[in-house]
């Protein structure tokens, strides 16, 4: 692609190609805004991954075609995220097709065993995120959330509004 040699002409692709497209991914995320790599949904997520996969495939291309055939793959990629985040925003059919609901794990200082069965997150690893969020006991805990992202939020303290577990939805009722 770069010059005769195979193996130097191997490096030098490497590293050309992925310069550039990784140029290419900064300027996607100029356009499309902060919210590209983001982990709000699990929609993110997947376009995170996707990405990163795009990215190596660009830098194994063997053929500026190929290159070029990455390189517009991510733009549509981008461009998919955009209009779902509008979609999602304008359209509340849409995001309830789109995104689930974050779920209740626990509730006032008792674990919702229903919960942790349905999700299946186990007792341990609740237990380690309770330890991670520096609660030392479990009538601290007002509420812990599993959300869209698979990340696990513990709300502790004296008191929790019910504004703030909106949304979600309890295994125990």
């Amino acid at each position: 692609m770069f010059i005769a040699e195979p193996v130097a002409d191997l490096l030098l692709r490497g590293l050309v190609l992925t310069a550039l497209a990784m140029v290419w991914v900064v300027i996607l995320v100029r356009f499309n805004g902060l919210r590209s790599f983001s982990k709000m949904t699990n929609f993110d997520f997947v376009m995170t991954v996707a990405v990163g996969s795009l990215l190596a495939g660009a830098s194994q291309s063997t053929s500026w075609s190929a290159f070029a055939q990455t390189l517009t793959g991510m733009a549509a990629l981008f461009l998919v995220q955009y209009l779902a985040a509008r979609l999602r925003s304008t359209s509340e059919t849409f995001e309830t097709l789109m995104q689930n609901r974050p779920v209740v794990l626990m509730r006032d200082g008792k674990v919702i065993e229903q919960a942790l069965v349905e999700t299946r997150v186990a007792k341990d690893d609740l237990i380690a995120k309770l330890r991670e969020a520096n609660v030392l006991d479990f009538s601290e805990v007002r509420a812990v959330i599993l959300e869209t992202t698979g990340d696990i939020s513990v709300l502790h303290g004296d008191a929790c509004a019910e504004n703030l577990l909106q949304g979600t939805r309890r295994a125990d009722r």
